[in-house]
């Protein structure tokens, strides 16, 4: 008995973890841009991904027979207690790490690093010809898709937005500057220097990006807004639909658990609720601020993309990565406005590389403890 409530335990936290990581990538091109301000995004993300928990029951089925470990492993382990724990608590582990130190990592890569340690550490080997084709060929492909599609794509959309008739607008920048109160002219009088005001002409790109002109009569940049509020929530309801039933898939395979499939998605939707309401700030501010600065239109192309690819890989249960995904998207940006910070997009791409063998790692150590 005191396993099971483990089990449980050991998934709500993983839940808990991925929603501190994962729930605020579907808007951070939102914040980004700051088309809306932190809490708006937190509040919307969350909302959009605790409603793609509940919708996957009925789309993404093929993720919990993917995420069982079945063809990975022998069918009797696959219902063991301790080799669930085990891939719980190394999945978790590392994603929560990863969290705290800001950095935005997969829960499916943390999730297939963990089913291989624990798989190791139980039976002693893997099927590779399973985690080839089911796994690593999509989570390889995605992130190259998704920066190409994006690279593509903006390009496309800009020559649009001109064609349109849809520009930029300028603006009038007043800043503070130094003052300098008195001067003494030479008949003795006393005036002031310099009111410490300064005057610049430029974009506004200075201040805030925005769009001037009209589509249909109404307001382009009106629209824009819209259209992105839009796609981010499609790419947070994406992943509560992609990443959901891969946790869920834990409970289902501890079949001594005996928990009903929707109450097991309803349960890990809340965990993944909590997580991102409470703990995704720091990983907030990597993906919003810190890989490319963007404006409204680019934060719309990206997301955009994202929300396409998850949405697809969840309808057919393909295990992609929705931040693989988001920050392919990111970096594709990044290339075609040549603002990337390759320095933090540098780090990011090092700790995807030592998710999988950390996961296994803990998993595989947890194996130990428990059985």
């Amino acid at each position: 008995m005191e396993l099971i409530i483990f089990i449980v335990v050991a998934v709500i936290f993983l839940s808990y973890s991925n929603g501190a990581n994962d729930n605020f990538k579907g808007v951070a091109t939102l914040f980004g841009s700051r088309t809306v301000n932190y809490k708006k995004a937190l509040y919307w993300a969350t909302a959009a991904t605790f409603l793609g928990s509940l919708f996957s029951i009925y789309l993404s089925n093929g993720l919990i027979s993917a995420f069982s470990g079945k063809g990975l492993v022998s069918h009797e382990i696959i219902s063991n207690i301790g080799f669930i724990i085990a891939i719980a608590m190394g999945a978790a582990g590392t994603v929560m790490l990863a969290t705290l130190l800001g950095i935005p990592i997969s829960t499916t890569h943390s999730l297939i690093g963990a089913l291989i340690g624990a798989g190791i550490a139980s039976v002693g080997s893997v099927n590779i010809s399973t985690l080839g084709q089911s796994f690593f060929l999509p989570l390889a492909v995605s992130p190259f898709l998704s920066f190409g599609l994006t690279a593509l794509v903006y390009p496309v959309f800009k020559r649009a937005r001109r064609k349109l008739g849809v520009e930029k607008e300028t603006c009038v920048c007043v800043s503070e500057g130094s003052y300098e109160p008195v001067m003494m002219r030479t008949d003795g009088s006393a005036v002031l220097k310099t009111t410490g005001l300064r005057i610049t002409a430029g974009r506004l790109g200075d201040c805030e990006q925005r769009y001037n002109g009209k589509l249909l009569g109404i307001g382009a940049q009106a629209i824009l807004d819209w259209l992105h509020f839009l796609s981010s929530g499609m790419v947070s309801f994406a992943r509560g639909l992609n990443d959901t039933p891969k946790i869920v898939a834990l409970l289902v395979s501890a079949k001594a658990v005996g928990i009903d499939l929707k109450i097991s998605m309803l349960v890990v939707g809340v965990a993944m609720a909590a997580g991102g309401l409470l703990s995704a700030r720091k990983v907030a501010a990597t993906m919003s601020d810190k890989i490319v600065p963007m404006n409204h239109g680019q934060g719309f192309t990206a997301n955009l993309i994202t929300a396409l690819l998850v949405t697809v890989a969840s309808k057919f249960g393909i295990p992609v990565s929705t931040t693989h995904v988001s920050c392919g998207s990111l970096f594709g940006l990044g290339a075609v406005t040549k603002q990337g910070r390759w320095k933090v997009i540098r780090t990011i791409i090092f700790a995807w590389f030592i998710t999988l063998p950390a996961a296994a790692l803990f998993s595989s150590l947890v194996y130990l403890i428990v059985s």
